[in-house]
């Protein structure tokens, strides 16, 4: 018997292994290409066509990205598996090297032509190697045929995910004035974060998120359905119910979020409202018997690190509860590295997407559903208070906020301390 190479085992392109390798599904996927690689050609495409036939609508798409079986195969080998007889009478397996070449086999000079085709129009990363091109699979193909080479576009993807190629979007990490204490800042954020959460005290990432109009609006995205949703055709803040105002609170070391609907105004005070509202409902519950409190939190709007009035509500906090509070900002051109951007708005916004937020408690119904396979989970709360801006704090008042800078950076970094009861020292 003839000793059969064992075939390689396929990296998955599917979006989920992509951006989270670690996650179950990706791990479901590489042990489905590890019994693909092991089983000859027959097993391989009637196995692949039995998850297809199991996975039903979509599955045959969906193992194309997971073992780069052809269509084709995957649909032959379900057959088989529906129809035994027509798989008794199914060929013996091909030896070693049979079946359709390879177009690169085909074509010798395939590969430099694909490569001085993207030579101009190809962007990449020097470290990982990682490309993007900013052409079609489709008209790439057209552009080959025309110079002698006839590539269909499924067999250019392939060439293109096997040089690194891939779909990718524009990445807000570029800063036109960088600060030059901004690395130094950054370590320290972590640091503090760290020794938090290894005393068992609670470590917040705070941030509000962009204003949503509250109406029939188009809202981004897709969503499966058999027609599409009738929204209205313009975007006038008039023709809304109000605005919702999303003051998120997200604790990375329980993976949980709270998030704060307001309808007026962002300003300092409903900032340290919802992070008064937090800790009623979660966090004298969870962290019972702590009295330090931290807050990592962007370096602007409502809570600048230059507002007083942000100072003088977060002093409010700690008499009231008498907590240590101790504030670390962004440094400017550094938000989106804010925990909650990513673990907490991103999800909340993947979960609306293609919904029109027609009711405050549309919205609210949407982050309490909110949810990851990493376990994230959130409440959410409506804040009907009307806050008013353009307050000013006297100078008096300033005086008597007990703020102790901390030694690295004290205008990003400070804690303030409960001041004594009235009539104690």
């Amino acid at each position: 018997m003839t000793n059969r190479k064992r075939r390689p085992i396929h990296q998955c392109a599917c979006v989920t292994c992509r951006r989270h390798p670690h996650s179950a599904v990706a791990k479901q996927h590489r042990a489905i290409n590890r019994v693909v690689a092991i089983l000859d050609e027959r097993s391989r495409r009637r196995f692949v066509g039995l998850l297809a036939l199991q996975w039903k609508r979509g599955g045959v798409q969906r193992l194309v990205e997971i073992t780069g079986l052809s269509r084709n195969t995957i649909g032959r080998g379900g057959q088989e598996i529906e129809h035994p007889r027509r798989a008794a009478a199914t060929r013996g397996i091909r030896r070693p090297g049979g079946g359709r070449q390879r177009v690169e086999k085909k074509y010798p000079g395939l590969s430099k032509a694909l490569a001085e085709l993207l030579k101009d129009a190809t962007a990449g990363d020097p470290i990982t190697g990682l490309k993007w091109t900013r052409k079609t699979p489709d008209k790439i193909s057209r552009t080959l045929s025309r110079r002698g080479f006839k590539v269909k576009r499924t067999a250019v993807r392939r060439l293109m995910r096997e040089r690194h190629y891939a779909l990718r979007v524009n990445r807000k990490r570029l800063t036109k004035q960088r600060n030059p204490d901004r690395d130094r800042q950054m370590r320290y954020l972590i640091r503090t974060r760290r020794a938090f959460e290894k005393a068992g005290f609670p470590a917040l990432s705070v941030d509000a998120k962009k204003k949503e109009l509250v109406g029939n609006f188009r809202n981004a995205g897709r969503t499966w359905r058999r027609e599409p949703m009738a929204v209205f055709e313009t975007d006038f803040p008039g023709d809304a119910a109000g605005k919702a105002i999303p003051y998120g609170i997200y604790d990375p070391a329980r993976n949980a979020g709270y998030v704060v609907i307001g309808i007026s105004h962002e300003t300092a005070e409903f900032a340290v409202a919802a992070i008064r509202s937090w800790w009623l409902e979660v966090g004298r519950q969870v962290y019972a018997g702590q009295h330090r409190l931290l807050i990592q939190v962007d370096d602007g709007g409502a809570n600048d690190s230059r507002s007083w009035l942000w100072k003088a509500h977060l002093q409010a906090l700690a008499d009231e509860f008498h907590l240590t509070i101790t504030v670390t900002h962004f440094p400017p051109g550094a938000s989106k590295w804010n925990l909650i951007e990513h673990r907490l708005f991103s999800p909340i916004s993947g979960n609306w997407e293609g919904q029109p937020l027609r009711s405050y408690e549309t919205i609210l119904k949407f982050i309490r559903t909110t949810q990851t396979e990493s376990g994230l989970h959130c409440r959410a709360r409506l804040d009907k208070t009307v806050y008013e801006t353009g307050l000013k704090i006297t100078a008096e008042a300033k005086a008597q906020i007990n703020l102790r800078p901390r030694r690295l950076f004290p205008h990003w970094n400070y804690t303030i301390e409960p001041r004594a009861p009235v009539g104690k020292k």
